[in-house]
């Protein structure tokens, strides 16, 4: 793992801190392109940082573990947008806290604190009330008529069978098929089932 810190002072005490970890190896200089997890310790969420997120997230592939004072609603959703995997409030970053987040962030998993969980559920429920359902939208990017049509095209069902299921034209089957598709980058209709069903979209 690596640090990046908003100043000198706070990277060397943890990397004082988390040298003592037998599980973790520390590498310099940071985002230096070997580091499994880098840990982002900032006072509050900038624009700058969130690019470092990013490219870390990107171009090395690293996991990104943020150790924050602060954080709006805003910020938190632009934070997990980013790629950032965990965040733990500065005030609860101990060695053991921050030991756990990196091993568990090097294993693919995630960790918020109960207080920022909860503000972030709280965002996705407002976004779905107001955002995406008077679009006719879900979570999942598809409409109602998206899903139903791609879960009997996963039925085995035709163009023709799907329309008078429907009772849709073949045009409207057809063109929300080619939407999907289109919108997801997929080859072809037994892509766009395989991709919904796999990332649990129908």
């Amino acid at each position: 793992m690596s640090i990046h810190a908003d100043d000198p002072i706070t990277r060397a005490g943890l990397a004082t801190e988390l040298r003592q970890c037998t599980e973790i190896e520390l590498v310099d200089p940071p985002l230096g392109g070997s580091a499994r997890v880098v840990v982002f310790a900032l006072d509050a969420v900038t624009a700058p940082a969130l690019e470092l997120i990013r490219a870390a997230r990107t171009r090395d592939g690293a996991q990104a573990v943020l150790v924050v004072s602060t954080l709006s609603d805003d910020d938190l959703l632009t934070v997990v947008e980013s790629g950032a995997c965990s965040v733990l409030w500065r005030w609860e970053a101990t060695a053991t806290w921050l030991t756990q987040a990196v091993v568990r962030a090097a294993a693919g998993d995630a960790a918020l604190p109960s207080d920022l969980l909860t503000r972030l559920l709280r965002q996705v429920g407002r976004l779905q009330q107001h955002v995406l359902r008077p679009q006719g939208l879900s979570l999942g990017g598809l409409s109602d008529r998206e899903r139903q049509v791609l879960r009997l095209a996963a039925d085995g069902f035709g163009t023709d069978e799907i329309a008078f299921e429907l009772a849709y034209s073949k045009r409207t089957v057809s063109n929300v098929l080619h939407d999907i598709t289109a919108r997801y980058q997929l080859r072809n209709r037994t892509h766009a089932v395989a991709y919904a069903i796999r990332e649990g979209l129908i």
